[in-house]
């Protein structure tokens, strides 16, 4: 039945990935792309393998939002990176602040109000992405298609989302020597660095990102969070969920090339970091010369890690921190917890495993690091429950 054309169906309540729910005339849920809650739509169905629910992509708005806008990219809809286009930016921001208050009321049953916040500097969700991934073929960039492989190509101009420091269409190409996928990346300083396959191309081997005082260098090909606003956004909600004290003790879990580590720092604090990445530890090392680094698994450096700790930072990849880590850390007993999510599934899980071990949700901040996405960090300040 996939490709079938349903309705009209009337549109629910956003959900988690960037589809909105609604509900066949037999009960059935369906997960339906490129509507907003309230509209009357049909939907082509694109997934009908699941006994209780299906997917499926808006065909035609019968009865439309008043939040519907015209994309501004032409291969919006056909394009994965965006899920949210359509959408006037003042109800993405409002859809993805719903999705993260109900994942924690389903998950860790808490009723929270939360809010997502535009990044300062943003430009109207244009033009922020300092970091590309692209397809080559047949001398033509492009992306791929929602959760497949399919080829969708770049359009003339460029993707709208890229900086405006990034390197068109063709350059990229030319600069691609025939590799199948290339990634760009572009600094503070509007250095591009080009690369494919862990072989740089083009540009400088290292990377210079700035944040208030500090001057982080990295590989460019290495992480860094991709909207140029994130990074000090990060870092200040960061530094207000823990308000660090001169001479407290902190750990830096996940700390990358040392972000986090170095706000700690100037904040007076005794730092030591974890991250699996030796390379990642090697730069964090040279940007925060002041801090202790060690390589390795999270879940297996606790031993190696100062026995008294006052504040952690938790920066874990999509998957979330887990049962393991979650122990280990409110183990320690530390007075403040600051949990930084890309994935609001995650967090809501592991705010509710942090609750098994008596700490609660003191706050939460949601940061709007990509506009036109279903994606939303949050920062997530945990204390000791004074009622365990």
């Amino acid at each position: 039945m996939a490709s079938t054309v349903v309705g009209p169906v009337r549109v629910g309540a956003p959900a988690h990935g960037g589809s909105c729910v609604a509900r066949m005339d037999d009960g059935r849920v369906l997960f339906v792309r490129h509507a907003i809650p309230g509209e009357l739509v049909r939907v082509r169905i694109v997934d009908d393998t699941h006994a209780s629910w299906w997917s499926g992509e808006t065909t035609e708005v019968l009865e439309t939002s008043p939040d519907r806008v015209a994309p501004p990219c032409p291969v919006a809809g056909r394009c994965g990176g965006c899920d949210l286009q359509h959408v006037a930016l003042p109800r993405q921001r409002a859809l993805k602040a719903e999705v993260v208050s109900g994942l924690l009321r389903r998950f860790a049953g808490l009723d929270v109000p939360v809010t997502v916040e535009a990044v300062p500097g943003d430009r109207e969700g244009l033009a922020w992405r300092t970091r590309m991934r692209y397809l080559v073929a047949d001398g033509t960039l492009g992306l791929r298609a929602w959760h497949s492989s399919a080829f969708v190509p770049v359009p003339a101009h460029g993707c709208p989302l890229a900086c405006a420091a990034s390197p068109g269409p063709a350059w990229l190409v030319h600069s691609a020597a025939d590799a199948p996928e290339v990634a760009v990346a572009v600094d503070d300083d509007d250095q591009v660095a080009v690369w494919a396959a862990g072989v740089r191309l083009a540009g400088p081997e290292s990377l210079t990102q700035r944040v208030d005082a500090r001057t982080y260098h990295l590989r460019g090909d290495g992480f860094w969070q991709v909207h140029p606003g994130a990074a000090g956004a990060l870092t200040r909600a960061v530094l207000q969920a823990l308000a660090p004290v001169t001479g407290e003790t902190a750990w830096d879990l996940y700390c990358g090339v040392g972000l986090f580590a170095g706000a700690l720092v100037d904040a007076g604090c005794d730092v030591t970091g974890v991250e699996w990445s030796t390379d990642a530890v090697d730069h964090a090392r040279a940007n925060v010369p002041q801090a202790r680094f060690v390589a390795g698994r999270v879940e297996r450096q606790f031993a190696r890690l100062p026995r008294r700790v006052d504040l952690v930072v938790l920066d874990p990849p999509r998957r979330g921190a887990g049962a393991d880590v979650v122990a280990a850390v409110a183990g320690a007993g530390p007075r403040a917890i600051a949990y930084v999510a890309c994935d609001p599934a995650a967090l809501a899980r592991d705010v509710r495993l942090f609750a098994g071990h008596g700490y609660r949700l003191a706050s939460i901040r949601g940061l709007d690091l990509f506009p036109m996405t279903h994606h939303v960090e949050c920062v997530a300040a945990l204390v000791p429950d004074a009622a365990s």
